[in-house]
Parts: structure tokens; sequence; C-alpha cells
């Protein structure tokens, strides 16, 4: 992973006539008047009165030579292909754009992992999952935007409370690779007494492929082993999910059925 940007990183073209559309000439948001300047505005009408690139300026603060920062978020937004391409645009790629370094990336994106919390449903020690729809809001906005396969296990008491979660192993776009042993070494470590399993498909689809079903089979089997039981298996895809334990696809278990969401 990169975690600083190239200064060979490539320069992005930037019209004349897109320049004009976003600022006064040669003069920063703090010459515009008051009621234009995205952070008053916000402060007096409220954020959703603002565009995206207005937003996207408060965050940045500041802009580049005769341009704005609120001409610098719409050349953002503009190369990404909008908001959603923020999210999963890696570091190296939003540095391509003049204006911003480091520090703004940084900032665009610890917004944007504030902005997944604030809408997962919260999952904390102590919680009680009694169906895969809790499951999967809960971590629908925190793997919906990832290019590469996450694969996590629930640990749970007897009475299927959250002890806590472990990220097992961070794939390929199409994979990831997870071994039964480091599965339930935490579960044994934290004495569960039941697991869900939980993993994105990047490509949207959340249709278990063959790989899927037979790695639930094992983790299935290794659990009975430890007895530690395998309550569900979760796949998360765009806006939409498969459930294991809905499917009917293991054992039974006493999370409820819900349909295929």
């Amino acid at each position: 992973m990169v975690y600083a940007c190239d200064k060979r990183r490539r320069r992005l073209p930037v019209r004349d006539d897109q320049e004009e559309m976003d600022e006064k000439p040669l003069q920063g948001i703090l010459h515009w008047p008051k009621g234009e300047r995205p952070r008053e505005r916000l402060l007096e009408e409220g954020p959703e009165s603002l565009t995206e690139a207005q937003l996207l300026a408060i965050l940045l603060r500041v802009g580049r030579h005769k341009t704005s920062a609120v001409g610098v978020g719409r050349d953002l937004l503009k190369h990404v292909g909008g908001l959603q391409g923020l999210a999963n645009r890696s570091i190296q790629e939003l540095c391509a754009v003049p204006g911003i370094g480091p520090a703004k990336v940084a900032q665009i994106m610890a917004a944007i992992e504030l902005g997944k919390r604030v809408l997962a449903t919260p999952l904390t020690k102590g919680t009680v999952i009694a169906n895969s729809q809790t499951v999967f809001e809960h971590y629908y906005p925190l793997l919906r935007d990832l290019r590469r396969e996450v694969f996590k296990v629930i640990l749970l008491d007897a009475k299927h409370a959250v002890i806590r979660e472990k990220t097992v192993s961070e794939g390929s776009l199409t994979s990831s690779l997870v071994h039964p042993r480091e599965v339930f070494n935490e579960a044994v470590r934290e004495s569960a007494a039941a697991v869900i399993f939980l993993h994105n498909h990047p490509s949207g689809d959340p249709k278990p492929s063959k790989e899927d079903r037979a790695l639930t089979a094992r983790l299935q089997d290794a659990g009975d082993i430890l007895g530690v039981q395998v309550l569900d298996h979760v796949i998360v895809g765009d806006g939409r999910y498969v459930s294991f334990a809905d499917e009917g696809w293991m054992s039974p278990s006493s999370l409820p059925r819900q349909s295929l969401r």
C-alpha cells in the first residue's frame, strides 16, 4: 500500500474555461462575498445547500495557484468520476490531481471513514446478533467500496452476543486466502461459543462461488471438531447480500430465516 504521494505524480490538464467557471480571476475564496463562501453558506443555510465541490472545498481549505479550493474539488470529482470514486481510489490516484497532496488526501479519507462509521449500525461488544440483516446493516457501509476481498469473523458468546470481530484475511480483487487455523485460533482464545463469517465481493454480486461454498464447509467441519458453532456465512455485495443460513445451506442454527436480499 502506498502511504505517500510520488513526487513524480502525473499532472492533470486544467482547462482555462473550467478555471473561469470556478474562480473569480486571481482571487481566493476569502475574497469572495460572504454569501458565496462554502463554509459561511454551510453555517447559514446548512450542508444540503452546497454542491459536492463546495463541500470538498471545506475539507481542502485551500486551492492551488489561480484556482480556489472549489475548483480543486471539482477537478478531483471529475478525475475520480464523482463522490463514489473518492471512496475506492488509492492515495496515489488522488494525488494525481494538481493541488492535492498527502495532507489533503488524509483529510478526505478521514471524512469518508467517519461517514461510513456513522452509517454503520452499531455492533459493539455485547450486541446480540439475531439475524443476518443485522450483520449486513453494520458491515455494508464499511465494505461496499473496497476493491479487495476482506474476510472477517465475528466471535459470539453462548447467547450470540458479540465478543469481538477480527479481520482474518485481505485478498485480491477476486479472492482472499483463509485457513481454518487462523479463524479458530481467535475463537478458542476468546472462548467463543459461536462464530459468524462474512466477506465482501468487490464485483458487487454476492452470489457464492464454488470456492466460497467449499471454504464454508471446511470451516463448519473445523468448528464441529472444536465445539464452536458456525452460525452463518454472509457475503456482502452492492446493496444486497447472501446468507448461507437464510438459504438453508448450513446446519440448523438459531438464526431466524430471512429472504435473500
